[in-house]
C-alpha cells in the first residue's frame, strides 16, 4: 500500500492542481485542502481494497479514478500510463518499429487490411485479405488484432516469422519479415486531377507534415498544376508547429499564423510564418469536414482569414485548444490543455460547449447570439464559436443502410479479394468501373449471405408504434401504420438495384485497393466525391472563385 499511495499522491497532486485546488487565497488553506483530499483518497482506496467483494487491480482502479477526474475538465486532458507511451509517441511522431501494415478484423478473422507501399510487409509479398494465423510461432487466430499489432512491432532490423492463409491457397504461407523503422506519411497521396489541378491529401500533422506538403505542391506545379486542392477531411490535427509550416506554404514570410493564450502567461506565444512561401498566388481550395480538427482548423482558418483560398465541405470540428505533455512519476505522462489558440482574424474556433456534440462529433448549430463576428483581410465576415465554416457548403452524402450493412459484414471486403484473385489486372484507378455483368455476379454471390439491416424510417415507425401504444392511440391508427410500414419496408433485392450506384462505387474502391493499395482507393473515389467535384468546379470558374473571396 505504501508504494501505491506515493504513486497516487504524485499523480493526484498534479491533477488536483490542474483542477483548480491551487487557487485558494491562503497558502496554508491550499495545502490543507490538498493534504485532506489525498488522505481521503488513500483511505478510501484502502477500504475498497480490503473489503470489496472481488479482487481489485490497483493500476486499473487508479486509472479509472484519474480518467474520471480529468474527464470533468475537457476531453483532451488525458493521463497516459507507461504502457501506452509508445502508442502516444507513434501518434505524435508517426514513427514506430514494425512491418508497415494496417491490420484489422473481418468476419472474425484477423487480416492484413492495407500494407503500406514500400515497407516490409509489402516487400515481403503480404496482400490485403491475408488472414494472420501465427506470429513467431504464436497462434493468433483468437487474439484481438490490437494484441497482434504489439507482436508485430519491435526494434528495427529484428526479424519475425508470420504464417498467413491466403484466398485460393490450400496451404498456409510462411513469410519472414525484417522490421524497419516505419514513418507513416502525413501525405499518403498527391497527384493531378485532370491536367491542371493538383490534389494533396494531408491525413496528419506529425513531424515533417509541412515539408511533405511543400514537396507535393512543388512537384505538382512542375507537372502543370495551376491550382491546388488540399484535402484536410478527417484530419484530427497534431503538432502546432506543423500547422504553421503547412500554412507558410501559401502565405508570405512573417505573416501571423496563430497565437496561444492560457493561464501560464510565459507560455503565451504568437507563431509566424518563418520561411519563404512556395506560392502566394496559386488558387487554393481546402476540403474540410466535421472531423477536421485542431491543426487542420488552424490551416483552414488561416487560408480563410487571409482570403488566400476557399474552403469546401462542412463545418469543422471546433477544437481550439492547445495541449502539452508533462512528465509524471513511473514513466507516465499527463497531456494537459494549457491554452486556447486564435487565428489571424482574432477568432477562436473552440466550440463553446465541447461536451454537447452531434452523433458524428460535429458541433452543430451554435446560436447566433453566442457568436462574435470577425473580419478577414478582404473584409468578409466570419464567426467564432465552434469550428470554421466553409465558403462552399456541400451536404454530406450518407450511405444507404444496405451499403453500411455490406461494409460492416465484411462482404464488400471479401468480394474484392475474390475478384482480385480471378482478375490479374484492372484499368487505371480513376478509370476503373465495374461492368453491369460484374455487378450481377456480385449480387449472385450475395444470395446466401447474411446482410440484413433496418432502415432509419423503419426504426422511426417502430418508435411510433411503441409511443402510440404507450399513449393508447395505437388502436385508432393501427391500420394507417400498417399501410405505412408496408410501403417503406425494405426489400434487399430491390435495394440492390435502387442503390446500385452507391454499392458499385464502394466496391470499385475496395477492388482498386487490391491492385493499387491506398492510392487506388483515393483515385477511384474522385469521380463520385462531391467535395472534390465542388472544388474543381470552383477552381475552374475564376470569376466565381474571386467573388467568393470578396463577399
Amino acid at each position: 500500500m505504501g508504494k501505491f499511495n506515493k504513486t497516487a499522491a504524485a499523480i493526484l497532486i498534479t491533477a488536483l492542481a490542474l483542477a483548480g485546488i491551487w487557487a485558494f487565497t491562503s497558502p496554508g488553506e491550499k495545502y490543507f485542502e490538498i493534504t485532506k483530499n489525498l488522505d481521503i483518497f488513500a483511505t478510501l482506496y484502502k477500504e475498497v481494497n480490503t473489503y470489496y467483494v472481488d479482487e481489485v487491480s490497483p493500476n486499473q482502479l487508479i486509472k479509472t479514478g484519474i480518467d474520471a477526474m480529468l474527464g470533468s475538465l475537457d476531453p483532451y486532458t488525458n493521463y497516459i500510463p507507461e504502457d501506452d507511451i509508445e502508442d502516444y509517441r507513434t501518434m505524435t511522431t508517426g514513427q514506430y518499429g514494425g512491418i508497415g501494415a494496417l491490420i484489422g478484423t473481418r468476419n472474425g478473422k484477423n487480416m492484413i487490411i492495407m500494407p503500406y507501399e514500400g515497407f516490409p510487409a509489402h516487400k515481403a509479398g503480404l496482400k490485403i485479405g491475408d488472414e494472420i494465423i501465427q506470429v513467431n510461432g504464436i497462434d493468433v487466430k483468437r487474439k484481438a488484432y490490437t494484441d497482434i499489432s504489439k507482436l508485430l512491432r519491435g526494434q528495427a532490423n529484428s526479424s519475425l516469422k508470420m504464417v498467413v492463409q491466403r484466398h485460393n491457397s490450400t496451404e498456409p504461407i510462411e513469410v519472414e519479415i525484417v522490421r524497419e523503422k516505419i514513418t507513416i506519411d502525413n501525405v499518403p497521396y498527391y497527384g493531378l486531377i485532370d491536367d491542371d489541378i493538383g490534389y494533396v491529401k494531408l491525413s496528419d500533422f506529425t513531424t515533417n507534415a509541412g515539408k511533405e506538403v511543400k514537396n507535393a505542391v512543388i512537384e505538382l506545379k512542375s507537372q502543370g498544376a495551376n491550382s491546388i486542392i488540399l484535402d484536410l477531411r478527417g484530419n484530427p490535427g497534431g503538432l502546432l508547429n506543423e500547422a504553421v509550416n503547412v500554412s507558410n506554404i501559401f502565405i508570405p514570410k512573417g505573416s501571423e499564423v496563430v497565437s496561444t493564450k492560457g493561464k501560464m502567461k510565459d507560455w503565451n506565444k504568437t507563431y509566424k510564418a518563418l520561411n519563404p512561401p512556395v506560392d502566394t498566388e496559386i488558387p487554393v481550395a481546402v476540403l474540410i469536414s466535421s472531423s477536421s480538427a485542431s491543426a487542420s482548423e488552424i490551416v483552414a482558418g488561416v487560408v480563410q482569414d487571409y482570403d488566400r483560398g476557399i474552403l469546401v465541405g462542412q463545418k469543422t470540428f471546433g477544437k481550439g485548444l492547445v495541449q502539452a505533455t508533462r512528465p509524471l512519476t513511473y514513466n507516465s505522462q499527463l497531456k494537459v490543455t494549457t491554452a486556447k489558440y486564435y487565428i489571424p482574424s482574432g477568432r477562436c474556433i473552440q466550440a463553446i460547449d465541447y461536451s454537447s456534440r452531434n452523433d458524428d462529433g460535429s458541433v452543430g448549430k451554435v446560436p447566433d447570439s453566442l457568436k462574435v463576428a470577425f473580419k478577414t483581410r478582404n473584409g468578409r465576415t466570419v464567426f467564432d464559436g465552434g469550428g470554421v465554416d466553409p465558403d462552399i457548403s456541400v451536404d454530406i452524402d450518407y450511405l444507404p443502410p444496405i451499403v453500411v450493412s455490406l461494409i460492416s459484414k465484411g462482404l464488400i471486403f471479401d468480394y474484392a479479394t475474390i475478384y482480385h484473385y480471378s482478375h490479374e489486372t484492372i484499368g487505371k484507378p480513376r478509370d476503373f468501373k465495374l461492368a453491369d455483368s460484374d455487378y450481377q455476379k456480385f449480387i449472385s454471390w450475395l444470395s446466401d449471405k447474411d446482410y440484413d439491416y433496418t432502415t432509419r424510417v423503419e426504426n422511426s415507425i417502430d418508435e411510433l408504434i411503441a409511443q402510440a401504444k404507450k399513449e393508447k392511440y395505437y388502436d385508432d391508427i393501427s391500420k394507417q401504420i400498417l399501410v405505412l410500414r408496408s410501403n417503406v419496408e425494405h426489400n434487399k433485392d430491390s435495394d440492390l438495384q435502387k442503390f446500385k450506384a452507391d454499392i458499385k462505387q464502394i466496391l470499385e474502391e475496395e477492388i482498386s485497393s487490391r491492385y493499387y493499395l491506398s492510392r487506388g482507393v483515393i483515385e477511384t473515389s474522385f469521380s463520385a466525391d462531391d467535395d472534390v467535384k465542388a472544388a474543381v468546379k470552383a477552381l475552374r470558374d475564376s470569376q466565381n472563385y474571386g467573388e467568393l473571396l470578396e463577399n
